[in-house]
């Protein structure tokens, strides 16, 4: 199935890409625009970005919205997570600005909604997934994207790839902590390590089970 993703980022068009196995996702064209990100929930932004792209298009679309929670600053920056630092703040202002008002292995959260909506058909789909982690001290790794450098995942439940004794790849899971908890970053991650245990990765296999049910 063709899907339009409601977005203009495209490190997450790639990121749902590998995620939704057999099926096509788009970017959404570069003249539609979609509506500021004004709710209150995750899944209120989400479900406004893929009707305006459903209701713009006549396609089936869907779209995401994701950030982080952090405990020590009551949740926040939550719904905000995109414009932490100010409205056209990068990727990396964002994350100093979490550096600097959040403790060092303090607790997050990543949350992710993830939604289908088809206007034709009358169908909407909300799938909601999250993953827990702490802050690390310092950003560290390539991979990933937004506040990824920084995200310690208390879920190990990956498995590290297979690679010949000459192949270069990235550094495998590091002595676990005595909670258990990974010492690598998102950013250190494979992008199969990543995609086990990450918020965006948890809702994608939601929807995609749905998707291959119909």
């Amino acid at each position: 199935m063709r899907l339009l993703l409601a977005t203009h980022n495209e490190h997450k068009r790639r990121e749902l890409a590998r995620l939704l196995v057999g099926h096509e996702v788009e970017m959404l064209p570069p003249e539609v625009t979609l509506p500021p990100e004004e709710g209150e929930t995750f899944a209120e932004n989400a479900l406004g970005k893929a009707r305006a792209a459903a209701q713009a298009t006549g396609r089936a679309s869907i779209a995401d919205d994701s950030g982080i929670e952090a405990a020590a600053l009551g949740g926040a920056p939550g719904v905000r997570s995109a414009r932490y630092a100010g409205e056209d703040a990068t990727d990396e202002e964002n994350l100093a600005r979490l550096l600097r008002e959040a403790p060092a292995g303090s607790a997050l959260e990543c949350v992710c909604a993830l939604v289908y909506v088809d206007l034709p058909a009358g169908v909407e789909r909300v799938f909601e997934a999250s993953c827990k982690g702490r802050l690390a001290a310092d950003p560290r790794g390539v991979g990933g994207f937004g506040y990824d450098p920084a995200f310690l995942p208390d879920d190990m439940d990956w498995s590290p790839p297979t690679l010949s004794p000459s192949t270069p790849g990235p550094p495998t899971p590091g002595p676990p902590t005595d909670e258990g908890q990974s010492t690598l970053t998102m950013a250190e991650l494979t992008d199969q390590q990543k995609d086990a245990i990450s918020h965006r990765g948890r809702a994608a296999r939601a929807l995609l089970a749905w998707l291959n049910e119909g």
